[in-house]
């Protein structure tokens, strides 16, 4: 069988994680952690960066930050996971579902401007697949209208817009580690913040709404209870997995870009036959190869060929079932405007095997089940 993903492993984590043991500091904010904090925040030139045990978690902490209140509205697109509008609704807010682009899945936006109103608080763009969105656009209405920009960058690390890293863009982002990432620690994430101002008051709302980042800093004598608060604080053992990754970043980078553009090649003609589409990448972007998936001519071919490939021992998967479609997304949310693309191209995309270490062998075959499956046509 081959795997639609295996998580991302480089033979020194074993390693990292019995070194943070033998500390004897595994609860989280130890030496694993902090490295793994300024590797990010050297990397993506952010003001300030927070491991978290989840991007769920961290897209949580970024609506505290930006006081997100009952009544509110939120912009995303309806495309996305459920953590991008559980977020805000946990806060009381209403989700404002908006059209995607048919070529890069993401958040139409000349549509968002239309979905603002006067209790509009924030934009939440999503880079689908580690390609931005058009971000001068959404920066421009953000700020014409006085809105934060909160980037779920789950997808997005290792990605750039215009030169800048997906997630330094807007006030706030956030990544994901989990199993399923380009760079993983099973569950985690992080928060990037533009305004380093931000940064003491996230540690706190982070370590259950206490100063206790202060007072191992040693800044204070005793740490208390200051503002409300969660527990968002990763272990160590989790920041010790990550941080083997963040020593081979490159080297993953290169392996699944090796493998994204393979399968771009293999299936061209296919597309200019017009039997499938193929990922779009604008020219102000550069992605991260964080997927790799083609477009069928819609819902009955995709399930015949999923099933096809299922056949032949190759786990092809699609995604997300918008949001706006399901019973949460109709109680907690509102779709404003048309949904031109986002159900139909959703029910177009077939994802393929993409991971760190994929053999070219198996994707010899993933790529002739493909070739197979519309041989004849």
């Amino acid at each position: 069988m081959i795997y639609f993903n295996l998580p991302p492993v480089v033979g020194s984590e074993i390693e990292m994680i019995q070194d943070a043991i033998q500390l004897r500091k595994i609860s989280g904010d130890g030496k694993y952690t902090h490295m793994c904090n300024d590797w990010i925040k050297e990397k993506t030139n952010a003001a300030g960066v927070l491991l978290t045990t989840s991007c769920t978690h961290a897209t949580e902490l970024a609506a505290i930050l930006c006081d997100i209140k009952p009544g509110d509205e939120v912009i995303m697109p309806a495309y996305t996971f459920v953590s991008t509008a559980d977020a805000f609704v946990l806060r009381g807010a209403k989700a404002i579902f908006v059209d995607i682009r048919p070529d890069t899945m993401n958040i139409d936006e000349n549509l968002i401007e239309e979905a603002v109103t006067e209790k509009t608080r924030a934009i939440v763009p999503v880079h689908y697949a580690g390609v931005s969105c058009n971000m001068d656009k959404i920066m421009e209405i953000a700020k014409k209208h006085n809105l934060y920009v909160i980037e779920d960058a789950a997808q997005g690390m290792m990605a750039s817009y215009k030169g800048q890293q997906l997630g330094t863009i807007g006030d706030i982002g956030c990544y994901s580690f989990h199993e399923t990432k380009n760079y993983s620690m099973g569950e985690g994430g992080a928060i990037l913040l533009k305004d380093g101002n931000m940064l003491e008051e996230a540690e706190i709302i982070r370590e259950k709404g206490t100063n206790r980042s202060k007072y191992f800093r040693g800044q204070i004598d005793k740490y208390t209870w200051v503002a409300a608060g969660s527990s968002y604080l990763p272990s160590e053992l989790n920041a010790a997995y990550l941080w083997a990754q963040l020593l081979k970043a490159d080297e993953i980078y290169d392996n699944r870009m090796a493998s994204w553009r393979r399968y771009y090649e293999e299936f061209n003609e296919l597309a200019e036959n017009g039997f499938i589409e193929l990922p779009s990448i604008p020219e102000d972007c550069v992605h991260n190869a964080h997927m790799f998936y083609i477009k069928s001519k819609d819902l009955e071919e995709r399930t015949r060929l999923i099933s096809y490939l299922k056949e032949n021992g190759i786990m092809a998967v699609f995604h997300y079932i918008p949001l706006h479609t399901a019973p949460a997304g109709k109680k907690y949310g509102e779709f404003r405007g048309e949904d031109r693309y986002t159900t139909i191209e959703s029910e177009r995309l077939v994802r393929l095997p993409l991971y760190y270490g994929l053999s070219e062998q198996d994707q010899s075959k993933v790529i002739e089940g493909v070739k197979k499956f519309y041989k004849g046509k």
